[in-house]
């Protein structure tokens, strides 16, 4: 009885399109899965250094801010340190050149704000997967669905024979392909909303610690904005 019906049926007894089908949904569904861990995992490191960020402005010297920030391998937060602080060396030491009709805070704003699109494009690299498997799987899966169930009617009338149990298990097989293609998005769809809110509270982050930057760059000290007053943390530069 179970060797008569479900997946494994399915594949013996269908043909090339359906077994396409299927081998596409579990592509798509793998593909998915490898996409929101490596992502995920992403999210939690950059979690874990954005919680560095306040230890970055009790240091003494910048190279210590830059040490308490985390290593250098993917960390938006400690490149966003040393665009800043290249931009503003670089605005000090040259001359004659076209960004010279820009302020040293306008310079260091571009830079900032290259330093964050170039992390937050690393953010959402492999979501637009998720999108589109969520988006494309469902409807993989109804196209199998038709096809088997068209396939099982021709069986059918070929038999000659139209009662219950020859229709409801080709019918039911068929099904399967719906259920499957739904199996593969819901996953897709739900990883991809998690990923968008990670990374939108990053990004967040990286904005607030960049508004720090240029304060501190341009200003020499971080600018913190409180109810009644504003103060300022200095700290050396290196």
């Amino acid at each position: 009885m179970d060797s008569q019906f479900g997946l494994f049926h399915v594949w013996s007894q269908g043909d090339w399109v359906t077994r396409a089908v299927f081998v596409t949904l579990i592509a798509m569904s793998l593909v998915s899965w490898i996409v929101i861990l490596i992502k995920a995992l992403d999210v939690v490191r950059a979690k874990g250094l954005a919680a560095r960020v306040e230890s970055f402005w009790h240091s003494s010297d910048m190279a210590e801010g830059l040490n308490k920030l985390g290593p250098a391998d993917s960390n938006a937060f400690r490149e966003l340190a040393i665009e800043g602080r290249e931009a503003a060396a670089h605005h000090r030491a040259t001359q004659a050149q076209l960004h010279d009709s820009l302020d040293v805070s306008d310079w260091i704003s571009r830079a900032l704000r290259n330093s964050i699109d170039n992390s937050t494009g690393k953010l959402q690299a492999g979501l637009a997967i998720l999108a589109s498997v969520g988006s494309t799987a469902p409807f993989v899966g109804l196209f199998g669905t038709v096809w088997g169930i068209y396939h099982a009617l021709m069986s059918i009338g070929a038999a000659g024979q139209a009662t219950i149990d020859k229709v409801a298990g080709p019918i039911g097989e068929a099904l399967i392909m719906t259920a499957l293609g739904l199996a593969v998005a819901i996953p897709a769809v739900l990883g991809y909303n998690a990923l968008v809110r990670g990374n939108k509270h990053i990004t967040a982050k990286l904005g607030r610690f960049a508004h720090d930057l240029h304060a501190y760059y341009v200003t020499g000290a971080r600018v913190i904005t409180a109810p009644t007053d504003n103060r300022v943390v200095p700290m050396k530069k290196a």
